[in-house]
């Protein structure tokens, strides 16, 4: 219960903050939500893409799940859940920027690489969404390390995801003509830095930091 207690007197401190001392915001929000951006992002505790941004409430539409994934367009297929979140976001919403949010040391990724998800009875399934991440991965770097591995294929999965993001007749439509763009980030926990991917050098830079003096930090291309 101690876990609980701790969540009731967080939920009072964002009450007093936002019903007590900041009422216009919320006065605001009853009206409806309007974020410019949605976050698709890990369901990893340790990653919250509002506390790793400082959005406030209404900023930005988050999708969570395990390894961060965008499924590729199916409108008959079984993962209803990130599609229909993105149909509401892209369509009702209207965001004007997709961000996908992938992390270092992502359990759903290390289980695609080591295939201990196999026996599973959704992860499995689910975490195949990235294999061509993983087969990439494995061809390019077959002598190097399970971490260096999990690590680029953690970035790599998440240029699968913008590429399916892509397969969306109506994201690709707003993509071309300018009204929305796609982002992909990767948050490394250890070195507590946010690289985002840079389509024109094919790797992973730290935001922030001037990009002509530094290399990638990708070790695998992009997939296409």
């Amino acid at each position: 219960m101690k876990d609980i207690a701790q969540f009731i007197a967080g939920f009072r401190r964002f009450q007093e903050k936002y019903f007590s001392e900041d009422r216009e915001l919320f006065q605001q929000l009853r009206q409806g939500q309007r974020p410019r951006a949605a976050i698709v992002a890990c369901a990893d505790s340790r990653v919250d893409p509002a506390l790793l941004t400082g959005a406030e409430p209404g900023d930005v539409f988050v999708v969570r799940n395990v390894a961060n994934l965008v499924p590729p367009y199916a409108p008959d297929g079984g993962f209803a859940s990130v599609p229909a979140a993105l149909e509401f976001a892209v369509l009702s919403l209207a965001v004007e920027h997709v961000i996908v949010l992938g992390h270092a040391q992502c359990g759903g990724i290390h289980a695609l690489m080591n295939g201990s998800a196999a026996g599973s009875e959704f992860i499995g399934k689910w975490i195949d969404v990235a294999q061509r991440a993983r087969e990439r991965v494995l061809a390019e770097l077959p002598d190097k390390s399970s971490a260096l591995q999990d690590r680029a294929c953690e970035q790599a999965a998440i240029l699968v995801s913008l590429e399916n993001l892509m397969t969306y007749p109506w994201i690709a439509e707003r993509v071309a003509a300018g009204a929305m763009h796609l982002h992909g980030w990767y948050f490394d926990i250890a070195q507590g830095e946010l690289l985002s991917y840079q389509p024109t050098r094919h790797g992973f830079e730290p935001i922030g930091v001037d990009v002509a003096a530094v290399s990638s930090v990708s070790v695998v291309p992009r997939i296409t």
